[in-house]
């Protein structure tokens, strides 16, 4: 047997965010406590005459009764960093060093960088948490360029035209290479 709607005491004020409603989804929130009530549908029903899921229907119908309202900016949305363990600002400060170090032509060792986020922490962190975190910083993994930076192009070309070039005549095979 199914369960009866329960509600009823805030059965008007639903009525009353029905003719109200600002945003779809209000309407919905409206819908979900009303239509139970004055029609009689079950959860099954009413989440299928909203367009929504069981579990949202049921969700979004216990937040009315509760005394939330979609849409009004109570309840902070999902999202975030809910599992950091640092802030960015404590990021950045660790960060700042290497990444000043890397932008003068350094080279930023990655095990470096997680060796001191270890010794804050007081506990290992993951290699990919450590490559995420400079991600997020807006380091990334540069290939080397085509020429150093402190080299001398003008000693190089004099070095092309003084040096000797190789032969290019290819020597005969020798008769004793041929004969096996």
């Amino acid at each position: 047997m199914a369960r009866v709607a329960r509600g009823g005491d805030r059965v008007e004020e639903a009525r009353q965010m029905l003719v109200g409603a600002k945003t779809l989804e209000q309407l919905r929130q409206a819908q979900s406590v009303v239509l139970p009530l004055d029609y009689g549908l079950s959860l099954e029903q009413t989440a299928r005459v909203i367009g929504r899921s069981i579990p949202w229907t049921s969700r979004i119908r216990n937040r009315f009764l509760s005394g939330e309202t979609a849409g009004d900016g109570q309840r902070q949305s999902r999202g975030g960093r809910r599992r950091q363990l640092m802030t960015p600002e404590e990021e950045t400060a660790i960060l700042a060093p290497f990444l000043d170090h890397a932008s003068t032509g350094g080279i930023l060792v990655v095990g470096q960088v997680k060796e001191r986020i270890d010794a804050q922490l007081k506990r290992p962190m993951a290699l990919s948490s450590v490559y995420n975190l400079l991600h997020r910083h807006g380091w990334r993994k540069l290939a080397p360029d085509k020429c150093h930076p402190q080299s001398d192009p003008q000693a190089q070309e004099d070095w092309k035209k003084n040096s000797q070039k190789p032969s290019r005549k290819r020597k005969p095979p020798s008769p004793s290479s041929t004969q096996s």
